[in-house]
């Protein structure tokens, strides 16, 4: 019997879950991966097993194998990559850049403006549709139903970021990446244009983060113990522009509009960002002439001026260190462009 469950999961970024099972006194001896089996829904033996070659399953704080005998007593814990929704998924041919790909997992740099996995209100034209078409090129129109043949994701960025996202092949690199993901080994860094003037080169953001109480499509900074999750956002100062600051931002956790709304509770919120109240002039002049230079950056991007940069993390089967950097679009890029001018022109004028 199990006296104590608990099963977390984080609200978008990382796409896992977390069961902590405390083993009743008395438990007779029993192989932990047939335990599992009968504790937790919906888990086949082969996902406990891959779990375990990723070290993903815990007792007592220690790694141990499928073959473990647990105890009465015995604290357990394990993280798994949830398995694709159930959302039907057709294959479509949609162009994407791939920065790497192997028999394991793929490393895609996604435009912005393009849905990550179908949902409600995007079950086409998404990251998820043009990689089953990758994968299955014989299948264009049809529906990829089976778990084994979709594309996995340990993690996924906003609609309107662009840059790097790694999805698994199988579920044994799902598992793998997913425990990563969970111990916070991934190393992700983003590339920001927020507005004002940075009065420090660096800074740490702590808060937790919930969704908004009367905007259910927004997220917002809570009191620690009253709502949301612990969250943590390092940052840098990269260049200054005045009235703006591109900054590189480093996750420590990956809760839903992280670097989004932990900018806009410092008073710094993105540039171009409708929903956290970025799409507007909120630093600089009156004149006309700026106002129109700012809507003129506005519509080179379709939202906030957020980038995916980098990605780094072990890979599950070899067991290498991997990193990935990719630049910023060119809508991107042409307003940073545009800022720099800017700042110039203002420098030669004063």
């Amino acid at each position: 019997m199990v006296s104590d469950f608990d099963k977390e999961q984080n609200e978008q970024d990382e796409l896992y879950e977390h069961h902590r099972i405390l083993v009743d006194k008395g438990q007779s001896l029993l192989r932990i991966d047939k335990f599992l089996m009968m504790r937790l829904e919906n888990v086949s033996r082969n996902r406990i097993q891959n779990a375990s070659e990723a070290g993903s399953i815990l007792v007592n704080a220690k790694s141990v194998k499928s073959s473990y005998r647990v105890k009465p007593g015995d604290l357990i814990t394990i993280v798994l990559a949830h398995p694709p929704r159930l959302v039907e998924v057709i294959a479509e041919d949609i162009p994407i850049e791939v920065v790497y790909e192997d028999d394991d997992l793929v490393i895609v740099n996604k435009p912005a403006g393009m849905v990550v996995h179908p949902g409600y209100g995007n079950y086409t034209g998404t990251l998820v549709n043009a990689l089953a078409y990758r994968f299955h090129p014989n299948k264009l129109g049809q529906s990829i139903e089976s778990e084994t043949v979709r594309p996995g994701l340990v993690h996924r960025i906003d609609k309107n970021t662009s840059g790097l996202v790694v999805v698994s092949r199988n579920e044994k690199a799902m598992t793998h990446l997913a425990k990563q993901f969970f111990d916070r080994t991934i190393k992700r860094r983003y590339m920001a244009l927020a507005w004002g003037d940075f009065p420090e080169d660096q800074g740490t953001v702590i808060g937790h983060i919930g969704r908004n109480q009367t905007d259910r499509k927004s997220m917002e900074v809570y009191p620690v113990g009253d709502h949301g999750k612990h969250a943590v956002t390092h940052f840098s100062v990269l260049e200054r522009f005045g009235y703006v600051t591109l900054i590189e931002c480093r996750l420590e956790t990956g809760r839903t509009h992280q670097i989004r709304v932990h900018m806009k509770h410092i008073g710094h919120p993105l540039f171009n960002d409708e929903t956290y109240g970025g799409k507007r002039i909120l630093k600089g002049t009156t004149f006309s002439k700026y106002q129109s230079f700012v809507e003129n950056c506005f519509s080179l991007i379709p939202g906030q001026a957020l980038h995916a940069r980098s990605l780094g993390f072990i890979h599950p089967s070899s067991g290498k260190e991997m990193y990935f950097e990719k630049d910023p679009p060119v809508g991107l890029n042409a307003i940073l462009d545009k800022w720099r001018s800017y700042t110039s022109s203002r420098n030669l004028e004063s």
